[in-house]
């Protein structure tokens, strides 16, 4: 071997060791490529967790909704449009929660990206929605004292013409919460002709005729009104859905991040075991 072809292979060995070092080992590709393939396969199952636990929570406001509604117009007095529609909102709320939750868990399990994505666009209104339901819920908890003022004061006048339904409406009322009247029970003077009698509802020990001449007699009937008692009620109705709202609303944010994440994996092309 002459000099030149000497000098020739050194170079040639040079450069392979050169490539080899600068290039990047295949097992280093592969391990990069399954760490990828592994996050977005829990991104997929995380997801697909969510949307159950989502379908839950849509239930969950149903439920909530409805016994908040029943509470509210169970008591004969409430008559304010807007008592009604803090509880609606939540409803109907539910309701869609309840079938894009199984819209959510198809898009993830097949990994179909126009699924995913509408699943986070809707998912993003209904989020609005809810806080929209909650500010409404607050704002109508603060007015609830003059509303059921007002109701209580219209029950009152309506009830020796109302009808059975009516009447027995609001002796379940002040039974139930022992109470009598709005604030107190001299608002029923004008229940009968000489101004001192009480429906029975409001009797301590309830039989008939038992309200007749006893309207300020603490032995007999409760003179406290039911103003009081209605109020904590419904603000304590109120304040389950406002945190109800809330709490559901933080779980969707949380969805909506990994809704994103496999919008991500699935456009950059990346495969979901």
């Amino acid at each position: 071997m002459n000099v030149a072809q000497l000098r020739e292979s050194n170079q040639s060995r040079l450069l392979l060791s050169t490539t080899e070092y600068f290039s990047p080992r295949e097992g280093t590709r592969s391990s990069a490529a399954m760490g990828v393939e592994g996050g977005m396969k829990c991104v997929k199952f995380l997801l697909f967790f969510f949307n159950f636990i989502f379908w839950l929570c849509g239930l969950a406001l149903i439920v909530v909704g409805i016994l908040v509604q029943v509470a509210l117009h169970n008591t004969p007095m409430i008559h304010d449009a807007t008592a009604s529609g803090g509880p609606i909102v939540v409803i109907v709320v539910g309701v869609v929660i309840f079938f894009i939750a199984f819209f959510g868990c198809c898009g993830a399990w097949k990994e179909n990206y126009c699924m995913v994505t509408m699943f986070a666009i809707l998912l993003s209104l209904i989020i609005v929605v809810e806080i929209a339901a909650a500010i409404t819920g607050y704002v109508f908890r603060n007015k609830l004292s003059v509303v059921v003022q007002d109701s209580l004061t219209e029950m009152i006048t309506n009830y020796p013409n109302g009808t059975d339904d009516f009447k027995a409406s609001v002796d379940k009322l002040q039974e139930d919460l022992k109470c009598c009247g709005v604030n107190s029970s001299s608002d029923w003077k004008n229940f009968k002709p000489a101004g001192n009698s009480v429906p029975d509802s409001c009797c301590v020990n309830v039989s008939t005729n038992c309200g007749a001449g006893a309207m300020l007699d603490p032995v007999k009937v409760h003179t406290t009104g039911c103003h009081d008692a209605v109020v904590d009620i419904l603000k304590e109705n109120i304040l389950w859905v406002i945190v109800a709202a809330l709490v559901i609303a933080g779980l969707q944010i949380l969805g909506l991040v990994f809704a994103c994440l496999m919008m991500k994996g699935i456009r950059s092309g990346y495969e979901v075991m």
